[in-house]
């Protein structure tokens, strides 16, 4: 029970925003969606009416978007505790997979803002053979227009910010089913309220803009959008990314600062105590220390020729700092909120640069081979 309640109250505070990061756009994308179909269809009413449905515009498919988020990662939880490792998608597979939905958002985006007639196949639609099966079982409009935020909700099973990663281990480690299910949708049930409140009141916000209604909609599904998509070219271990770009203005292998270019989840920390961080010895190990705010250095310099071993140092980590990636080499860890984590690196050329970052691609930093 201990550990249910954990994961609640883990949902209910860091998990929520960063869910949120990654996640948010799919809820824009329903969102956006409900309300332009909404207000089309109340074009010729009177402004009355109009605005007697609004907040049932905006309550309506932010609920069914999260229960079907909940239901999802409640089936999820039960299949990791029962055959866990199999549903770990590999790296790429993920980054190619936000990437591409962060594409559609775009244009999906650039469409609301009628940018250009070609952005008109870009819309929010689940396969053609769910809406068949809907009209075929349901002649019910209200049961269509919870189709796309459902479909959207589970699609966020593909989308696990590192938190939520830090979660389903957590429920793959328990072994057992039920007690995985369980804690898998404590943990989304937590996250919930953050999406709910945020995604409601920015909605209702743009509400009083009236005209400029849909074009509110359409500004804040293209930052996540840009968000998503950015992530997503990190995340494949991309050295060009806007994260990178933000986070080298600050380099903290110098001044020991961090920068968190999305949110940051508690207040910057220093590395005084800690003076041997980033240090490489005659045998080319060094040290990272991972924060909730990102990796100190977040860039290192070691020997060509020799083989690498980092040592990650974690204290109190809670953030998606804790799913530590190296692309090149494939490699995901997730590593404990306190501990100590070594992992060994092949040689490598002089020249070569390779980019390291958390599992949402929000905290990066990279490994510079020298002579």
């Amino acid at each position: 029970m201990e550990k249910i309640i954990l994961a609640f109250i883990t949902g209910l505070t860091t998990g929520g925003l960063s869910c949120l990061a990654v996640q948010g756009g799919l809820l824009v994308g329903s969102l956006a969606n409900q309300v332009e179909h909404d207000l089309q269809q109340s074009g010729n009413k009177k402004d009355g009416n109009r605005n007697q449905k609004t907040g049932f515009q905006f309550t309506y498919p932010i609920v069914i978007f999260l229960l079907a988020k909940i239901t999802a990662y409640t089936i999820l939880g039960f299949l990791l505790g029962w055959i866990g490792q199999l549903f770990q998608l590999s790296i790429y597979t993920r980054a190619i997979l936000q990437i591409g939905i962060g594409i559609f958002m775009l244009g999906n985006a650039l469409r609301m803002l009628n940018v250009h007639p070609i952005f008109h196949y870009f819309a929010f639609e689940p396969p053609t053979f769910i809406r068949r099966w809907v009209r075929k079982t349901s002649g019910s409009s209200q049961s269509s227009s919870a189709l796309l935020p459902a479909f959207l909700g589970i699609l966020t099973v593909l989308m696990p910010c590192g938190v939520t990663q830090a979660m389903m281990a957590a429920a793959m480690a328990t072994a057992n089913p039920l007690q995985a299910a369980v804690l898998m949708a404590a943990f989304t049930i937590g996250t919930s309220p953050v999406f709910f409140a945020v995604m409601y009141f920015s909605f209702q916000l743009g509400a009083k803009l009236e005209k400029y209604f849909m074009k509110f909609v359409a500004v804040v599904l293209l930052i996540f959008a840009l968000i998503t998509i950015d992530s997503g070219i990190t995340l494949a271990g991309s050295p060009i990314s806007i994260t990178r770009f933000i986070s080298g203005l600050d380099n903290k292998s110098e001044s020991g600062s961090v920068i968190s270019p999305w949110f940051t989840l508690t207040p910057n920390l220093t590395d005084q105590g800690n003076p041997t961080a980033g240090v490489v010895n005659s045998e080319n190990v060094v040290t990272i220390r991972v924060r909730n705010d990102g990796y100190f250095p977040d860039q290192i310099h070691v020997k060509a020729g020799s083989p690498i071993q980092l040592i990650l140092v974690s204290e109190n980590v809670t953030s998606c700092a804790r799913s530590f990636i190296i692309p090149k080499f494939d490699i995901q860890k997730l590593l404990t909120a306190t501990g100590q984590v070594v992992l060994e690196l092949p040689a490598q050329e002089e020249g070569m640069v390779i980019p390291f970052s958390c599992s949402m691609g929000m905290y990066t930093g990279t490994i510079v081979v020298d002579q």
